[in-house]
């Protein structure tokens, strides 16, 4: 009997633990109208037209602000998905480190990573459907290329070879390394979401001639 009563309780225990653990974990959608707008992530509806000069980070963090703020998700802290490389006077910047947590949600509500180590894995939500822009609207398939300059896991590249357009500063010097939103590509590189190749170079022509239009993904922190 006392077996028994054991089992009993050890199978409750279970119980309860699977159910705490789901009911923690942050749901696949959320409904529009709470206290904060649903949007926290997604790709800016244009770039600057500058083509990787995006005023570095700042500028690009301020773009994505306004672009949100435009569409009633400026109650949140925008972050642009960006890493830059180290030089003599700073250190590199991962695009992975100044994001936040999570979970992110995009326009529609629909959930693309619970957190960091989802986000740089093979179960996000990145892809044609979900990579929408602050309005909610899919990006054109033509302008597939998302400035990142990150290597796959989102930290940055090391060594002396530019794939930031000089820290996010120049539409001449360097190339940047891109991802492709919709995660088309013959191999499996070549449909990463923010790694899949360089551009040949910073200029918007330039980015243009590999399949973008310096569009870049926008993630709140709060």
């Amino acid at each position: 009997m006392t077996s028994r009563r054991c089992i009993d309780a050890a199978l409750l225990v279970a119980i309860a633990i699977t159910h705490n653990a789901a009911a923690q974990k942050p749901p696949t959608s959320l409904e529009m109208g709470g206290k904060k707008s649903v949007t926290r992530f997604f790709i800016t509806s244009r770039g600057l037209g500058r083509g990787g000069d995006l005023a570095g980070l700042a500028g690009a963090d301020a773009h994505c602000q306004a672009l949100a703020k435009k569409e009633g998700s400026g109650d949140h802290t925008w972050r642009a998905y960006l890493s830059t490389m180290a030089t003599s006077a700073a250190p590199a910047i991962n695009a992975r480190d100044r994001i936040g947590k999570g979970p992110w949600y995009n326009a529609l509500g629909d959930r693309i990573a619970v957190n960091v180590q989802q986000l740089h894995s093979d179960t996000n939500k990145i892809d044609l459907e979900n990579a929408v822009t602050e309005r909610g609207d899919t990006v054109k398939l033509e302008d597939h290329d998302i400035l990142t300059g990150s290597r796959p896991d989102g930290t940055a590249y090391p060594g002396t070879g530019d794939f930031t357009c000089s820290n996010w500063t120049s539409s001449a010097r360097g190339r940047a390394q891109v991802g492709h939103f919709d995660r088309m590509g013959a191999d499996a590189r070549d449909r990463s979401w923010n790694s899949a190749h360089a551009t040949r170079g910073c200029s918007q022509q330039d980015l243009r001639a590999t399949g973008g239009s310096g569009l870049f993904y926008c993630f709140a922190i709060d």
